[in-house]
């Protein structure tokens, strides 16, 4: 069992407010039509959905922030969207839940990135399409996200990249969120995609789930054996502080550096916790937003991965990407640490 009491969870989810996360990366639009399936079409063998309902909600970056807001932290944004209806959709969500959008940069050039779920009444998913523009940003764009950082990074007290290769993230945006953090002292942490995994040398944490380190590391990882050495490698290949690899049902492995001194590591197990798995999308995003808000509420980061595990084992449980609430988090914690 973990280390992470139920009295500790308390205490640094009271202070959970008082953190701000400063996001960067790749924002999105999900969309869910759903209808129901009782036929197939006479013209492919393909099911023929009968429309029911739109579901929207934010994804990507945006997702993260979602996840650190319903945490109770609060939270800057910065990324891209197009002039587009799917953009303003995605900013009037974001102001429904009540995350800023000043840092959201407008471009006439890009179209919003949008991922359109067709899904049945019983939330079986038929078909994807995605809408993207996936070309890395111009220089000038790269000067507005770097002046948006340097507008909100003063009250940040954890800088998070999230990343899905649509652009937003490039060497230049990298570089200039390590030298802010840097300038600063903030930790930076890193839910990466491995065709980026030159850019991100000097994060604090990197959080690939496994199919990624195994790419990273071109080590198969089936036992957390496995995941020991590659983590390792991981943290080498990556020039980064700590590595967290998400292994899905087989849980997590945490390699730390930032407890110790003269170069020593923590390497921790964390066992999987979920009951019932509904829907993994979005998942990495409320982990890495879990050890976000930890951190920034001034857990150490092995109670940040713990707390992260536990709204890992929540989130799964329900469709689509959603978010955790403290009350489900600590109920978490309090029912497996009475077991």
């Amino acid at each position: 069992m973990g280390l992470l009491t139920h009295p500790r969870a308390v205490e640094l989810v009271e202070k959970f407010p008082a953190g701000t996360v400063l996001i960067v990366g790749d924002i999105m639009l999900d969309q869910f039509l759903i209808g129901s399936v009782n036929r197939l079409s006479p013209e492919a063998p393909v099911p023929i959905v009968e429309h029911s309902r739109n579901e929207y909600r934010v994804g990507g970056a945006a997702n993260v922030a979602n996840n650190i807001k319903a945490l109770g932290g609060q939270v800057e944004l910065i990324g891209i969207v197009g002039t587009d209806l799917q953009g303003q959709r995605l900013i009037d969500e974001l102001k429904t839940i009540k995350i800023g959008t000043q840092g959201i940069i407008s471009d006439a050039e890009r179209c919003t990135t949008r991922k359109l779920r067709i899904v049945t009444q019983r939330n079986q998913q038929v078909a994807r399409v995605d809408f993207e523009t996936n070309a890395n940003l111009p220089e000038n764009l790269e000067g507005q996200i770097a002046n948006q950082l340097d507008r909100a990074v003063a009250n940040a007290s954890v800088l998070l990249v999230s990343d899905y290769l649509k652009g937003t993230i490039t060497p230049t945006v990298m570089q200039h969120v390590l030298s802010c953090a840097k300038a600063r002292g903030l930790p930076v942490l890193i839910d990466p995609k491995i065709p980026h995994i030159d850019y991100y040398a000097g994060a604090t944490l990197i959080t690939p789930n496994h199919h990624e380190a195994e790419i990273a590391t071109q080590q198969h990882i089936r036992s957390m054996a496995d995941a020991k050495i590659a983590a390792k490698a991981f943290q080498n290949r990556a020039a980064c502080e700590s590595v967290l690899i998400t292994r899905g049902e087989h849980g997590m492995w945490l390699l730390d550096r930032t407890l110790n001194r003269n170069d020593e590591t923590t390497e921790v197990q964390l066992p999987a916790l979920a009951r019932e798995v509904a829907d993994v999308t979005g998942a990495g995003d409320t982990v890495i937003g879990t050890i976000a808000i930890g951190l920034a509420a001034g857990a150490n980061m092995r109670e940040a991965a713990e707390l992260a595990n536990h709204a890992a084992s929540i989130v799964v449980g329900k469709f689509g990407p959603s978010t955790v609430e403290t009350i489900e988090l600590l109920r978490s914690i309090e029912t497996r640490s009475s077991s």
